[in-house]
């Protein structure tokens, strides 16, 4: 089969952005729970963590953030925050203020099915005001495994430091106000603002940091690996090899491997080992497609096969898998914990 070959720069590699497309194309949400809290001081809130990814937004006075393994942060109005799934953390008035998890405050003032309507509040003891915007995100499985696993425990996008984070500010406050008057469409409306926020504050992130970050975003920095990379992406049940990823990138075969490992941290077939599973595991998920088309779609000539390298990937089985992320989307619709909303 002839490699499909990316459309090309003036100066002959993709620009990185192109790849940067390339993958969060694939990434869908699936479910976003929005938030907004009339908080005064002093005010503390504690989360354990959320199955989702949380961005939020502060407007009037600052607050301070805790987050484990960091120096806590002030964070200034007007600044996005996005935390992975899972980070347990704390936002307060001030360093020195006690803090209500988020729990009770939910089992307080959630309306309806946990996890499925906007959540309002007031919480505080009548002091300066802070008014806080927030939306939990469920990507799907692609987006979960490839972007989020890859990105800093937070990112903080500062209004101060970048134009950019002042358009993304209004549109996450938007997005928050249209769902509590929820109106027609406004589950679906979320879930595609979801993806909107997700891609631009990845942008943001990399300009304001004037970085790649790591794993496939570092890799988008070098023409070579973004050319191999972005190969793989758009053909990836191709029959690749190391020499014919080298090709693509235009090295040779020993320089291709030890610049693709040294810059995304995995060698070029872990990675497509890596990208085919997250693809088949999103394709799983929906229930769309019949599990031996998947294995072909994901280069594997045979179910047995493909669920050997499955399995290796993800420590279970794709039966397994689609058990426990069975289960995982049962508590975030049914309402099984408070950390579905936190």
């Amino acid at each position: 089969m002839t490699a499909i070959r990316p459309a090309l720069s003036p100066e002959g590699a993709p620009a990185a952005a192109d790849v940067f497309s390339e993958v969060l194309a694939i990434c869908r949400s699936e479910h976003a729970v929005t938030a907004r809290f009339a908080l005064s001081a002093p005010w503390g809130l504690a989360s354990d963590g959320v199955p989702g990814a949380m961005i939020r937004l502060a407007r009037h006075a600052p607050y301070w953030l805790e987050i484990e393994g960091a120096k806590p942060m002030r964070i200034e109005p007007g600044d996005l925050v996005m935390m992975r799934p899972g980070m347990p953390h704390r936002m307060l008035s001030a360093p020195e203020a006690s803090a209500t998890p988020f729990s009770a405050m939910i089992a307080q003032h959630a309306r309806g099915t946990r996890g499925e309507n906007p959540l309002v509040f007031a919480h505080g003891g009548g002091g300066e005001a802070t008014e806080m915007f927030s939306a939990q995100i469920w990507f799907s499985a692609y987006c979960r495994h490839v972007v989020l696993s890859v990105l800093p425990p937070f990112i903080r996008v500062r209004e101060a430091d970048l134009p950019m984070a002042g358009v993304l500010g209004h549109a996450m406050q938007g997005l928050v106000e249209e769902t509590l008057e929820r109106s027609a469409g406004w589950r679906l409306s979320a879930a595609r603002m979801g993806e909107l926020l997700l891609v631009n504050l990845l942008r943001a992130h990399l300009l304001a940091s004037n970085s790649q970050g790591s794993g496939w975003l570092r890799g988008l920095g070098d023409p070579g690996i973004a050319r191999s990379l972005m190969a793989m992406h758009r053909a990836p049940g191709q029959a690749w090899s190391v020499a014919t990823l080298a090709s693509e990138a235009g090295l040779s075969r020993t320089r291709f491997a030890d610049r693709f490992r040294a810059l995304v941290g995995v060698t070029p077939i872990s990675y497509l080992t890596a990208h085919r599973m997250a693809l088949a595991a999103q394709a799983m998920e929906a229930g769309t497609m019949a599990l031996v088309r998947i294995a072909e779609d994901a280069g594997y000539e045979s179910v047995k096969e493909f669920s050997r390298a499955f399995r290796r990937w993800s420590g279970l089985s794709p039966s397994a898998y689609l058990r426990q992320e069975a289960g995982r989307l049962a508590g975030v619709t049914l309402g099984s914990g408070a950390r579905a909303t936190d």
